[in-house]
This record gives C-alpha cells, structure tokens and sequence, in this order.
C-alpha cells in the first residue's frame, strides 16, 4: 500500500489532527495506531520550535523517559520553562514514531523566547494551553467539564473509562476517538472561548502558521499532535496576517534549550506541575503491559510487599485480582481502574491497614523513575563537569531519597564530600548533612541525597561563576565573603570553604573575615562567630587543609571575647542573660577545640584556656553579672577542675543564703545545674549541694515562690526521669540518709552496698570468660584477679 493510498483512509480532507491529553497512554497507543494507519509526511507537536534540533536525540540508546525539554534564558538561567514528557506521553510517542519512520518532525508551539519573556504566572507546559493570567474569568478544566457531563464526579475515573479501557479497536476505527474529542472540545470552547487562558489565542496563532508553512511544503499529509483544547482554534478559519498581527510585539529573551531528566514525582500532579496526573506510575504500567494488565500490577503490587518483609503468597493475589474485578462490575465500569486495585490491595494484600498502602502508593502508584539523557545533548560547561565528577566519584544521580555514609579518610568517599559542600555553596541542594547514626568522629559525614530536576536549572544558574565545579564554587564564595556584613555569615563561609576544598577562595574569605572582626565590637556576635570558626579547624587533619591562619585569626577573635565578656553580661535582662548564656557555653567549647590546636596558632595563644578559666571567675563573682551567667560560670569551672566542691558549695550556700533575693537565687541554680549539662547527676553525686538547694527551697518564702516555681520547673524538667526519681528518693530520705544496700545503715549509695560482694561477681565470670574466648588457663585467671582487684 502506498504511503498517499494510506493517507486518504484517514477521514475528512485537510492535516490530521490529534488532540490528546498528555502523559495519558490511552492517548499515545491512540496515536501510534493513528500514525501507523495515516503514514503522514511530516508530524507536526505541541513544543518551543527551537527545540527542532534536539529531535534526533531521543533515538539515541541513552535517552531514556521521563525527560523534559529545558528552556532557560541565557542572561537569567533563573528563568525557565519545562515541557517534560514520559514513554507513555503521546508527544514522544509521535517524536519516535517519527524517528522510527524516517519522518519530519516539528514543534509548532509559541517558541520558548517568547514564553520565558512573559511574566510566567502559569505553567507554560500545561495540558490546555498552559501561560495566562485567569484574571479576566475563571480557568475551564476540560477533563472535568467533559466528566461532569457525563455524569461523572470524577474527572480521572472518568478518562479511564473512555480512553484507557478501551479494547483494541481495529484499524477502521483508529480516527474515531480524535474526532470525539475535537467535537467535544468544540462544544466546550463555544461554551467558554479561551476558557480563562488569554494566552492561548497567540499560541495558537503561531500553530496556525506553522501547520500552513509544513502544508505548503509537504502537502495535506500532515499529522499534528496537540493538546485537544487547541484542535477547534487548528480548525478555526483564520488569515495569515490575523495571526501575524496576534504575534506583533511579543517581548523576547535569548533562550537555550536542551534535554534533561525527569522523575515520575513531577509528573504528578501533587508536585505542583500544571498538566500532572495523580498516578504516573500507574499510567506507565497501562502503557506498558502487554496483556492482562489487573494481574500484573497486583503481582507487582505483592513483590514490593514482600520486599518489606510483609507475608503475601499468590492466593493473596489471586483473591485481590477477583476482588477488583468484582469492585469494577458492581460500580459499572468496563475494566477494573486505579480505585478497584487500590481497594483490593488495602482490603487482600495490606488486610485493611493504610500503612503499607502508603508504600504502594509511593513507590508504584506514583513512583521514583528517574530519566537518563545522553552525553550528546546539550549543557552549559559546568553541567558537563558535574557529570564527570558524578561519573569518576561514580555518585550517580537518583530520584528516590537515600542516606549515604562516607569515611573522609578515603580518597573516593573525601571526594564526594568536596562535590557536595561545593554544590551547595552554589545553591544546588543535591544532597543535604544528615545526623550520623555511627560515629561522630571528624572523618564521617552523612548525606541525605535526592535529585530533583529544577536542579538542572540551579546548576544553569551557576554557570556563571566558573565552567568547573571547583572554580565555580571558589568565584561564589569570593563574591559573597566580599558582599557579605555580618561576622557570622564570613565566619560560616570560611567553614564551608574547608569543608567544600577551596584553598584559593580562603584567602579572599580569611581578608574579609579579619576585616569584619576588627570593625565588630558586639561581644554578642563575635562569640557567635567563634563557634564556627573553630569547628572548622578540626577538618584540617583529616581533610589535609592548611588552617594556620585560621586558628590565628580564631585566637585574636577569642581574645576579643575575653576582654569585652565581663561588661557585656553586666546588667541584662532575663531574656539577655538566656541568650548570653548560650553564647557563654558556645565560648567554652570552641576554648576546648582551640586550645587542643594551640600550636597552629603561635607560641601567644598556648594559654587560652587559662585566660578563659580567668574570665569564668571573674563572672563568678560580679554581682552585676545575671544570676544565670555566675551560676553557670562556677559549673564550668568545676567541671574544668579549677574550683574544688568545697568551694563551689561555699559559693552556692552565699547565692541561697536568706539575704538573696529568690528570684536571683533561682536563675543561680539554673545556670548551675540546668540544661542538658549533667546537672541532675552533679546533685545526685554530690550530697551537699542537693541539702543546699533542698534547705533554700524549702525556705523560700509563699509569696515568692510562685514567682521563682517557673524557672524551676525549667531547670529540673529537662532531667531524665531516673535523675529525677533519685533525687525525690534521696529528698524523701533526708541529706546524710544514704542507706547501704537496703539493710538501714548510713554512709553508702543508694543500691550499692559499702564493700563488693565478691560471691555475686564470681558468678559472672565463666559468662565472661565464654564471651571473650577465654579457657580455663593462666589468661582466664589473669582475668579473675583483673576483676578483683578492680572491686577491691
């Protein structure tokens, strides 16, 4: 048969046009049988024209769905626009269709330097026209117009029922669905014009033109598929210079496009995306399953359950395969739909439980498919650099969200930490810190890792910093640490520019952190900023980063904070002292971190400790200093071992003395054993600080208790509820009232008697020595006199 005998099967005179619904595979198995029966000349689809040469890529072996056309402006990379399309879209069903034939193919849409000038309000890649403002009147969806008037309450229960279960009709019949929907697409547009998208006549305008320029060079054997909104308006009668004149003064930017991945979650329609579907995974499975397509996805539906360790045999699948058919037979409905397999799995496979039909509805109903392009296609510079650092780190890129553990003191693992600290420092949030489950050491990190595809567009937007990763990562942070006015924010940038390896960008960094510190005199945020600054010295080691003039400018700025501290905490408010309070103890620990690196610093800052512990006494014992800030300096410096308990129960039985205001005496107490700090067990440990509190307490005066009781509920809920119960026990018993090991007398822990009980621990021993492998020898007697001498 030959190719014009084929073409004058189709009906009616005039280019064949198929209005479809996108991303629906009732629709693209429509169009390939329309396209195998027309066998037209030329295939005419709804995309940006410039896209034209990126047509012969998606016969290219490595480009697998779902993928999308990106385009961006080339002076705003910010600016964007998708047209995404998966293997069950009739879009690229026409595109391989095409490809396959050795057919011209085309994209006939406004082009993408028109659509990315307009002030995008919509998505331009919607199914019925997409851009425009819905201001004028309110937005017609046609699917549910369509399934309203058929009585149906369900607009994707309804396009099932008509298009998706519809049997294999044979080859005369192949046009009837494509006329059905253009006469009810004319129907609705009669009723309500552009139905609230004012952007839609241009767009079809620059349709119209293009079908005219492929009839005069190929004929009437042009096949054009479209959103079925746009069919009436391709039918409609209109001159030339209308629709040039509707195209007249349209704004425009210098765009470029190229292909990149997809995942199946912006396909739905829960992402936000306008033309989404509920269930992308579902529709794939339709498209896709040769026969039998309920029994398919149930047996589908039963290994992912058993991959959760959840029992389901093939009686289960059996009986929800009956199930759903009987569900589509009571309902009326040709074939059983997305509700009758989702009711059977809830009721056969998860017996009534939502909890692992979550899983189903995440991982099959929806999805987490992730698209591939090939090497060929388009990028800016940079992408092409993160591609093979992806490829040599062999990180590869993946929708559904994983943990990945990584030990820096391997070479791949440190790696891949620089490209991640680096990506996010240029804004492309691959992959975000997770709090490790294993150790805490310096040399692991955890990521949280899921690639999205407007990260493409991020990576696009950083290309204008370097063509590298690397020199794109350092030019951004020399940009921001000369932009940047506030201490905390260079300070923070330093730390990303170790973790992320830019030793090129930390001079500029390190100028710009000195400079912001020397102008800073608010002793508030120069200790907000020495926290990071110093945690950024342990990456040094394990990292093999030259950080000496880091820890020079981190023991200047801790000796800024010395100096002014003690004024600063003069005179505060409760509010104030809290806050100081934190920055007191994030002070303290980045003293511990510097001082164990004293030696990058210099011989003048081998002391800092010292000085510091001079700067905790001299809070002590300032009465103008918040009661919060002395009692937490006289913690600290009991735990560094610089005050002795007697002293420090001298100096809390002055703060509780009758003479101290209550409230005083209260946040006195909370800086001393509140928080997370092991204040519970200091007072479980230490009989005579817990009489000292318990004899204040107990003589604070009514009229001032309600006024102190919330402060102390604060300071004593934050206890482990043991802590807390040993310390009632050992108030109800009274000071001095330890009993010893329940037999009544004094002097011992509670449940610990004064001398080991040597009969109960050798009982353990043969238990020991089976753990440790040990026989009956001279290393298992070794132990024994281990053990006893440790209990002695």
């Amino acid at each position: 048969m030959s190719d014009d005998t084929a073409w004058r099967r189709s009906p009616g005179p005039g280019p064949l046009l198929l209005g479809v619904r996108h991303h629906g595979p009732g629709s693209a198995r429509a169009v390939r049988a329309a396209l195998d029966a027309a066998r037209p000349r030329v295939v005419l689809i709804e995309g940006p024209p410039e896209a034209d040469a990126l047509i012969p890529l998606a016969a290219d072996p490595e480009m697998r769905p779902p993928v999308a056309l990106l385009a961006h402006a080339v002076d705003e990379p910010g600016r964007s626009a998708f047209w995404p399309l998966a293997d069950f879209s009739p879009e690229w069903v026409a595109l391989r269709w095409a490809l396959e034939h050795e057919v011209p193919a085309r994209f006939i849409d406004l082009p993408a330097t028109h659509t990315l000038a307009w002030e995008r309000q919509e998505d331009p890649c919607e199914p019925d026209g997409g851009s425009g403002s819905g201001q004028q009147q309110i937005r017609v969806d046609p699917l549910a117009a369509l399934a309203e008037a058929a009585g149906y309450d369900d607009p994707e229960r309804w396009w099932e029922d008509v298009v998706e279960h519809r049997g294999g009709a044979g080859e005369r019949d192949v046009f009837a669905p494509f006329a059905a929907v253009a006469e009810a697409m004319g129907a609705l547009r009669e009723t309500y014009g552009a139905g609230g998208r004012d952007r839609d006549p241009v767009r079809e305008a620059h349709m119209r033109l293009r079908l005219r320029a492929a009839q005069r060079e190929f004929g009437e054997q042009v096949a054009v598929v479209c959103g079925a909104w746009h069919v009436p308006a391709l039918h409609a009668k209109s001159t030339v210079a209308a629709d040039r004149e509707l195209l007249k003064g349209l704004p425009k930017v210098k765009a470029d496009l190229t292909w990149v991945p997809w995942t199946n979650r912006r396909l739905a329609r829960a992402s936000g995306y306008g033309a989404g579907i509920d269930s992308p995974g579902w529709y794939g499975h339709l498209f896709r399953a040769p026969d039998r397509p309920v029994e398919r996805w149930l047996t589908k539906v039963a290994g992912l359950l058993r991959e959760e360790d959840r029992i389901v045999s093939s009686a289960h699948v059996i009986e929800a395969v009956r199930l759903a058919e009987t569900l589509a037979v009571m309902r009326g409905r040709p074939l059983p739909g997305l509700g009758e397999t989702t009711d059977a799995v809830r009721a056969v496979l998860c017996e009534g439980s939502d909890v692992p039909l979550a899983l189903v509805q995440d991982r099959l109903v929806v999805g987490d498919v992730l698209g591939e392009v090939p090497e060929a296609a388009p990028a800016v510079p940079l992408q092409r650099d993160l591609a093979r650092e992806q490829r040599r780190l062999r990180l590869k890129p993946e929708a559904l969200e994983r943990e990945l553990e990584l030990d820096l003191r391997k070479e791949t693992d440190a790696g891949r930490s620089r490209l991640l600290h680096r990506l996010r420092l240029l804004g492309v949030g691959w992959g975000e810190p997770a709090q490790s489950r294993g150790s805490t050491g310096t040399f692991r990190e955890t990521w949280r890792l899921r690639w999205e595809p407007e990260l493409s567009v991020r990576v696009a937007e950083a290309g204008v910093w370097g063509t590298t990763v690397e020199g794109a990562a350092t030019g951004r942070a020399e940009a921001d640490a000369v932009q940047a006015s506030d201490l905390a924010d260079v300070t923070g940038l330093a730390e990303h520019c170790l973790l992320a390896g830019l030793p090129d960008a930390l001079p500029v960094v390190m100028r710009a952190l000195a400079d912001r510190a020397a102008l800073d005199t608010d002793v508030g945020r120069l200790a907000q900023a020495l926290p990071a600054l110093v945690r950024s010295l342990r990456y040094g080691d394990v990292r093999g980063t030259d950080t000496r003039a880091l820890a020079e400018v981190a023991a200047g700025l801790a000796e800024r904070v010395f100096v002014g501290l003690p004024s600063a905490c003069a005179a505060l408010d409760a509010d104030a002292a809290d806050e100081m309070r934190g920055h007191v103890d994030a002070v303290h620990t980045a003293v511990g971190l510097l001082g164990e690196t004293a030696g990058q610093a210099g011989p003048g800052h081998s002391d800092l400790r010292l000085r510091w512990r001079a700067v905790l006494r001299t809070l002590s014992g300032r009465d103008t200093v918040p009661g919060v800030l002395r009692g937490r300096a006289v913690r600290i410096l009991l735990d560094e071992g610089e005050l002795e308990p007697q002293e420090a129960a001298r100096l809390m039985g002055l703060v509780l003395s009758p003479g101290t205001p209550p409230a005083d005496a209260a946040a006195w107490i909370e800086g001393f054993v509140g928080g997370s700090g092991g204040g519970g067990m200091l007072l479980v440990h230490d009989e005579r600080l817990l009489g000292l509190v318990d004899a204040w307490l107990t003589g604070v005066p009514a009229e001032a208790f309600t006024d102190v009781l919330p402060l102390l509920r604060r300071t004593f809920s934050v206890y482990e509820p043991g802590v807390r119960r040993t310390i009632g026990e050992l108030v109800r018993r009274g000071p001095g009232e330890r009993l010893r090991g329940g037999t009544g007398q004094a002097g011992g822990t509670p449940g610990f008697g004064t001398e080991p009980d040597t009969g109960r621990a050798d009982a353990v021993l043969p238990v020991l020595r089976l753990l440790l492998g040990l026989g009956e020898g001279e290393e298992a007697e070794e132990l024994d006199n281990d053990l006893v001498g440790a209990g002695r």
